[in-house]
């Protein structure tokens, strides 16, 4: 078994783009791709990490966390988690998240929400196994 290897994305390579640009669709069908601006104004954001996983020299999975000051104290989201097809089950999504929530608390978060839609039933187990918990609350949208 190969092993994967995660670590905060420190430049908006053309390789980190085009893995964006494979990845994300794996997702989210309704997004459009980033630029490579976006790409690096993300990785230049100090509030935003956005973490790659790599196996055997190909990048298998991403996740954004985002910290950020509240008056309540530290808080950070988990954004767009995302393995490859090719690599489900083989423990990306796990290094991934585990990887964020040593950032958070490095960072010293006071908690980390993620949401997860649950036609996603691996990924909602995941979390589970981690420690997430469903929490009872209405998560509301606005379009802008």
């Amino acid at each position: 078994m190969v092993r994967v290897q995660v670590a905060p994305a420190s430049e908006a390579s053309a390789e980190l783009l085009a893995a964006f640009h494979r990845l994300i669709p794996q997702l989210s069908s309704s997004s459009v791709p980033i630029s490579a601006n976006q790409l690096a104004e993300m990785i230049a954001a100090e509030s935003t990490t956005v973490f790659v996983a790599t196996r055997a020299q190909e990048i298998v999975g991403l996740l954004t966390l985002v910290v950020f000051r509240i008056p309540t104290g530290m808080r950070a989201w988990i954004e767009d988690v995302v393995v490859d097809e090719s690599a489900r089950g083989a423990g990306v999504g796990e290094s991934l998240n585990r990887a964020a929530l040593d950032e958070a608390r490095r960072k010293g978060a006071k908690t980390v929400d993620l949401t997860s839609r649950p036609s996603r039933a691996a990924a909602n187990r995941l979390y589970q196994r981690l420690g997430f918990v469903a929490r009872e609350t209405n998560v509301y949208r606005y379009e802008l």
